[in-house]
């Protein structure tokens, strides 16, 4: 009864941490495989003496005799196995898979959460698309009211863009889409939810306050003006900013309000950031500088 346990317990313990490894051990699938059934293995011998040292006063040189048998075994199997699922897997599809691509076989819940990750972002960019942004908005929208903890919105907008595809072609265009978003992910946090809405639009939702995610703005503004600079050629960006208020107790009345000062930004000379009208985008602006310098 005692074995039949820890076959029991080993079974469910190695799927467990060989799932748990994929976060650090993704691309080292030996090394993934070996830790799991080393571990198990050590539990087993472990449960397995203790079993024989109360029943039949087994000393502990019979631990470590059966733990070096099981080590040895756990790098031979774990060798055998990655081979077998190398070379000799069978597929139903011709295209060449990596070795890590291979070892989905041995757990569907990988690729489950890799659809589910896959889901719900775009195409080009890889970022969040606009179905997830009014889902995951409004939550964190009613999230910030029931906290009392600040929310912030910018809707950011490539100047020029059309003027970019008819010069260029898409083919450029989708450069510049996919380099703006890369630039959006390194500026923003990693709390921040950063997202694709439109052809050249994007929206960032900053758990920060609303001067904070105006000089959010001016960083990325100053980031992707100097990474145009070094390209084939310049492009800006303009930003509306809104936080969750009183006034604004929804996405939809979020959204406008960001979506109003992005306008504004647009019509009064492009490049630049708008929030609040008694922020001044001057002062802002230099705010950023200075925090830059530092």
């Amino acid at each position: 009864v005692w074995g039949t346990t820890l076959l029991f317990v080993d079974a469910i313990l190695i799927i467990l941490l060989y799932e748990k490894l994929g976060r650090y051990l993704r691309k080292a699938p030996f090394a993934r495989i070996l830790i799991s059934v080393a571990c198990v293995r050590t539990f087993d011998q472990a449960g397995f003496f203790t079993a024989l040292h109360f029943v039949a006063g087994a000393p502990i040189a019979v631990f470590f005799g059966g733990w070096f048998a099981k080590m040895a075994a756990a790098v031979t199997f774990s060798t055998m196995l990655v081979a077998y699922l190398k070379w000799f897997e069978e597929r139903q599809v011709t295209a060449p898979r990596g070795l890590t691509d291979i070892f989905d076989t041995l757990t569907y819940r990988e690729r489950y959460e890799a659809l589910v990750e896959h889901v719900g972002r775009d195409g080009l960019t890889g970022l969040l698309h606009r179905g997830r942004f009014d889902a995951d908005g409004e939550a964190a929208v009613q999230v910030s009211l029931r906290t009392a903890r600040p929310l912030s919105l910018l809707i950011i907008d490539v100047d020029h863009f059309k003027s970019i595809n008819d010069r260029f072609g898409h083919a450029e265009g989708d450069k510049v889409l996919k380099a703006v978003a890369a630039l959006l992910r390194e500026v923003a946090s990693p709390e921040d939810q950063v997202f694709r809405i439109g052809g050249e639009e994007f929206a960032i939702l900053s758990s920060c306050p609303h001067s904070v995610a105006r000089l959010l703005g001016e960083s990325i503004r100053h980031a992707i003006k100097a990474s145009a600079a070094t390209s084939r050629f310049e492009f800006t960006v303009s930003t509306g900013v809104s936080s969750v208020s009183e006034t604004t107790r929804c996405l939809a009345d979020l959204f406008a309000l960001a979506d109003q000062r992005l306008y504004k930004a647009k019509s009064t000379g492009r490049d630049r950031v708008v929030g609040e009208p008694g922020g001044h985008e001057a002062d802002t602006a230099a705010a950023w500088t200075k925090s830059a310098r530092i």
